[in-house]
Parts: structure tokens; sequence; C-alpha cells
């Protein structure tokens, strides 16, 4: 080392030590707190938050010098909403149906277009989605998720499940020659050690929960059936718990969700039919069950529906089947399949588990800290010290009147006011 590198280097290790710089703090001030697990709203409450977490909560709470105060005057502060099923690379029916989505846009289209409803997701005020399957668009929501984390686009915490796991032969595009191979909106899988291999290849490409098929159609016009046996949605789940990540099952028959409850699944999706023994055994092991109301309504209205008072039988039987899980006291998710109907209407569905005999703040918690425990998720969902700082605030009380979600006033994520 010659004299003049010596010489620098002693003059590096000489300087003083630099004290850590001070956390940057900020007082939230509504005029009220919506917890995310206490039905009942905290009139006077605040929230200190420092850095990236909430550092204090409750009323006149002492400040630390050179914190920043934002006054949120007639307002409800409340956890950064979850959406709990949701597909950012989709867009609504009525603009392209799904199959031209998956076979005639760009991948590049799709992302571009993902990233900004992610954009518009955040500034709806749901700081987290669980976004099931890309629909054709392979493993771009695991690039979305990087991109979201490293602050190059905004949006909102990703859970991603990348391609989904169909049953050979029973998903689609279809309608094309047979022998013809053409583009699935999922992977395909057949048999234990084929499911098995596609669980473990998507989670090693990023996927932080594995959506399963339990049922599907296998020919346009038919109804759905089951698809997966037992064996390999208990294969397939096992396989997904040991490697630490959640499972969500697409189920809309009686017989596929029996057999996603025996194999032990964390939520089923829309479970259109079914019944109160289903229901009964999904709560007995505490799944969760995601209804997607407003899709099945969206999908309605696409097809002509204009009369709320008399809805089609696709909608009839959502509702009576979300009706039957509220008294089997199946625990709640809030999931509308978004994508079906536009990004940043999220609350459509909270309108709809309203409507089907929720109060609002049950849907609420449903939305917040119902969707954090159902995800496993322990460092968000609730206006509690020590979580993640994605917090929000509307004008209004929406534990009374669920229409205040549609004024969100601020979004702020990990501390950071996004809007």
């Amino acid at each position: 080392m010659n004299a003049l590198i010596k010489t620098a280097l002693a003059a590096v290790l000489a300087l003083p030590a630099v004290a850590n710089a001070e956390p940057q703090r900020t007082l939230l001030r509504p005029a009220q707190v919506f917890d995310g697990t206490d039905p009942a709203p905290h009139p006077g409450w605040q929230v200190l938050v420092e850095d990236t977490r909430i550092a204090a909560v409750g009323p006149n709470l002492s400040l630390p010098p050179g914190t920043q105060t934002i006054d949120l005057p007639g307002q409800t502060l409340m956890p950064g909403m979850i959406e709990g099923h949701g597909h950012l690379f989709l867009h609504p029916y009525n603009e392209t149906p799904w199959d031209d989505q998956v076979l005639h846009e760009p991948l590049a289209l799709r992302t571009i277009r993902a990233a900004r409803q992610a954009e518009t997701t955040l500034r709806a005020g749901f700081t987290t989605e669980r976004d099931l399957g890309t629909e054709g668009a392979g493993y771009a929501d695991v690039g979305l998720k990087k991109a979201i984390d490293s602050g190059l686009t905004p949006g909102p915490r990703l859970l991603v499940a990348t391609r989904a796991i169909v049953a050979q032969g029973a998903y689609g595009p279809k309608g094309f020659e047979p022998g013809v191979s053409v583009p699935q909106g999922a992977e395909e899988a057949s048999g234990v050690e084929g499911i098995v291999r596609a669980v473990r290849g998507q989670i090693a490409a990023g996927a932080d929960v594995v959506k399963l098929y339990a049922d599907y159609h296998y020919r346009p016009g038919e109804p759905s059936l089951p698809t997966f046996s037992e064996a390999e949605l208990t294969a397939a789940t096992a396989a997904a718990h040991d490697a630490g990540r959640t499972v969500a099952v697409h189920a809309v028959t009686a017989e596929g969700m029996r057999r996603a409850i025996a194999a032990g699944v964390d939520t089923i999706e829309h479970g259109d039919e079914g019944t109160p023994a289903v229901f009964k055994a999904m709560a007995a092991k505490h799944i969760a069950f995601c209804p997607t109301l407003a899709a099945s309504e969206a999908i309605a209205r696409y097809r002509g529906w204009t009369d709320p008072d008399h809805p089609p039988a696709g909608v009839a039987e959502s509702r009576t089947a979300f009706r039957a899980a509220l008294a089997a006291g199946v625990p709640i998710c809030m999931g509308g399949d978004v994508g079906v109907f536009a990004h940043g209407e999220n609350v459509r569905e909270i309108n709809a588990m309203a409507a089907g005999g929720m109060t609002p703040a049950a849907v609420l918690v449903a939305a917040t800290s119902g969707n954090a425990q159902a995800f496993h998720l322990t460092d968000r969902g609730a206006v509690k010290s020590g979580l993640l700082a994605d917090l929000i605030a509307v004008d209004g009380d929406p534990t009374r009147d669920l229409s205040a979600l549609t004024h969100v006033k601020l979004v702020m994520k990990g501390g950071v006011v996004v809007r």
C-alpha cells in the first residue's frame, strides 16, 4: 500500500462516528380511527408514524421534537384495505373479451396496463392486493411486484400467484382445431407428480400464493365439473405449505369445494354451488371464503341484466351461497375478482357483501384484519403499534356509510404519503 493511500485511509478512520439520522415522524390527527379489528371507531384517537411503521396509537399522544402533523378534519383514519382476489393483468371483459386478452394482447401492453392499474388500485385505498393469476401473462406479476417494491412504479404490496394451475385440458382459451396447441390462461398439470412439480416450479419462479382450480368446464357451454382429484389437491397443498405458501382454490361446485376442504387449503374462491354442509366443513377448518359477488354481478350486466330486483340465476346463486357461508360462520375474505370489472372500483365487492347481509363494520374488518389473517400477513391489516404504516383516510364514517370509501383523501404506504 503506497504512502498516499495509507494517509487517506488514516484520515477516514480518524473521522468521528456519524450519529444515526433521526427517524421521520408524522402525526395523523383524524376525527376518529377505525382500527381494523374493533367494529366501533375511536373518536379523538391519533396515530404516530415513525419511518415505515406505526409507533403509537391513542388520544393525546406526546410528540417527539420535529414531528410533522397532518390534520384530517371530519375524516376516519383506517388501515389500508387488502384486495383479496384480483387480476391486475386483466381489464373489464366488456372492453376486451378474456380470450382476446390472453391470445391477442402483447405481453408488454398487458404489463404496462397492469402497472397503471396497480397505481389506480393504490390510490383507491388498497395498499395490498392478492393477485390470483396473470391469465396467460406468465410470470409478469413477479416483475411487477419487484418494480413496485423497488419504487420504480407505484402500487400496492402484491401477493402474486403467477400462472395458476389447472387440470390438463380443463381451461382455456378453447374452440380451436383439435390438436393445435393454443396458449392457455394457466399452467396445465395432471397427476400427483405433475401438480407437485407445477407448484414447486411456480414457487421457485416467485409465487407467494399457489392458485389451484378444483373444478372448471371442459368445453364451452358445459357446467363446471370437478377436475383435480382429492389426492392431487392434497399433494399440491402439502407442497405449497411445506414451502411456506398459502393455497387459494377456485371452486364453484360443491364437490370441488369438498375436495379442497379435505386437502386443507387456505381460501376457497367463488363457491357458487356451496351447500350448508360444505360451508359448515369450511368453518370447522377455518378456511376463508372469497365470494367474488361483484364479478358475478358485472358479468351479468355485460350480458344485459338491468333490473336489480330480478337478478339472473347466476347472481342469485352467488348471493345464496354467500348467505349460507355467513350463517355457517365461515371466515369471509373480501375480494371481488377485480379485473372482471375496473380496477379502482374494488369497493363494489364491499357494497355487495353489505347488501348480502354483513354490517358495514363487519365488511371493513374483513377487508383489513380479516384478509390479513386469512393470508397470514402479520405486519398489516390493523392500526396498531409496530405494524406497517399502511393507512388511509376517508371522508365521514365508513362504519355507518360505506359510500365514504369512495372519498379517499389520504393514502399512506410504509409511512410515505402517496395520495
